[in-house]
């Protein structure tokens, strides 16, 4: 069986950017672990709320298929975290699928692993990718090797079922 973590931010992540690719991957009979900056409930810009399984200090990269950073305006909180961006790395260093939608491709910038690499990112943050040396394309969804990043809200589901179909196609390799 395949498995995910999913990191979400302990406030106003965007609640159709992980509930949309989540139920995809799901269905799929993925294993999708929730984390954030604590435990406990997580709340949604929306308004929904999510049981966060593990903090993101408690992730190692190894132990999942894919790591998806999931935007909202709380997905800041993890641009400067210096284990986010150890997440990142690793993630990418252990040959697993790295994604990231709406804004929170500039936690994977900051990790230094967009670097010459296709990437999009909600419109409020194409200079951040550009700034650390992201190929910033404007499409609703990029796949970059094994990095997936999706522009926001509107491209959840795409992104879902990019990451599912990559997922399904070579798995990541353990």
């Amino acid at each position: 069986m395949k498995k995910v973590v999913m990191i979400i931010s302990k406030n106003n992540f965007r609640d159709e950017e992980y509930f949309q690719p989540k139920q995809i991957l799901t269905k799929a009979k993925v294993e999708v672990v929730t984390a954030s900056s604590s435990t406990g409930t997580a709340k949604g810009m929306l308004g929904a709320t999510q049981n966060v399984d593990i903090t993101i200090d408690e992730i190692d990269a190894k132990n999942y298929d894919a790591v998806i950073f999931v935007g909202g305006n709380g997905a800041s909180e993890y641009f400067d975290n210096l284990q986010a961006h150890k997440i990142a790395r690793d993630t990418i260093s252990g040959k697993k699928f790295l994604g990231a939608i709406c804004i929170a491709p500039v936690t994977l910038a900051k990790a230094g692993v967009l670097k010459n690499k296709k990437a999009t990112v909600f419109l409020s943050e194409i200079d951040e990718i550009k700034k650390y040396g992201g190929n910033y394309t404007g499409k609703n969804v990029e796949v970059d090797g094994k990095i997936v990043t999706a522009a926001g809200p509107k491209a959840a589901k795409q992104f879902g079922e990019k990451i599912l179909e990559l997922l399904s196609k070579n798995g990541g390799e353990k």
